[in-house]
């Protein structure tokens, strides 16, 4: 799993992005869950002479030479989160703590103004894409194999933090078909799903809405634990292409008929 360990410097982007989360997740206090309704990412809401929205902060990984630039704009009267990437690698990320039973379905739009020619989910040249809404969850050793295990601590003893169990990727995907669900090329403690793909709605306003709990089920196999943090990201170091994207709400809610 932590391909990273061998090679220091490869762009093994999506468990970098678990440890750090972990880490903000640590510092910062829960969020009450004794609620319907989470937001998430109230980007529209956010002030108008805000650089980034609350809770979230710009997370600039560090064998990625050039950083993905995360700002708040205006688009139709609306603030949202513009992603600009070329030949570049980082992350936004909101730590948060998250009972699936409560709140297991996330909502959110984004729009994208290009996919990237080079990007291919089977090969590590092509592991990049214009929009990635990450959902990250809590470490949990009795969840690992005995193998597993000697990686985490590993892992631990190289940088001082266990990386989460898991990860789900939910994709703006450029070959892959809407609905497919493959591991990461580098991991496959990150699955990833393909809600949008190609240029089909490029320049569209896209609403999506998921069930974790049962995504996870799915890519897993298993029940899963309380999500550990969310992250959006734009990123295009692995093709060395350009990739513009936006970021609209982002909204943790109860299923329905949820007691």
């Amino acid at each position: 799993m932590l391909t990273a360990l061998e090679n220091h410097t490869t762009p093994f982007r999506d468990v970098v992005i678990s440890a750090l989360l972990f880490v903000l997740c640590m510092i910062l206090p829960d969020i009450s869950l004794a609620q319907d309704t989470i937001k998430v990412g109230l980007f529209s809401e956010a002030s108008s002479d805000a650089v980034l929205p609350a809770g979230w902060e710009a997370l600039n990984l560090g064998e990625a030479e050039r950083h993905s630039e995360y700002i708040l704009v205006e688009d139709d009267g609306v603030l949202v989160v513009q992603a600009v990437s070329e030949n570049a690698a980082s992350a936004m990320v909101y730590p948060i703590k998250v009972d699936l039973k409560k709140t297991p379905i996330v909502q959110w739009r984004w729009k994208i103004d290009n996919i990237l020619n080079k990007g291919d989910a089977a090969r590590k040249e092509g592991d990049d894409y214009p929009a990635r809404l990450y959902i990250l969850f809590d470490y949990d050793a009795s969840r690992l194999s005995w193998f597993e295990k000697l990686e985490y601590e590993a892992y631990y003893l190289l940088t001082g933090i266990y990386p989460p169990l898991a990860a789900l990727n939910y994709l703006w995907a450029n070959k892959l078909p809407v609905g497919t669900l493959v591991p990461n090329i580098y991991s496959e403690r990150v699955q990833m799903y393909a809600v949008n793909s190609g240029s089909e709605k490029i320049g569209e306003w896209v609403t999506q809405q998921r069930n974790i709990y049962e995504d996870y089920l799915q890519a897993f196999g298993e029940e899963p634990p309380a999500i550990a943090g969310i992250a959006i990201m734009t990123d295009t170091d692995n093709t060395g292409e350009k990739a513009t994207a936006y970021y609209g709400d982002i909204r943790l809610l109860a299923a329905p008929n949820n007691d």
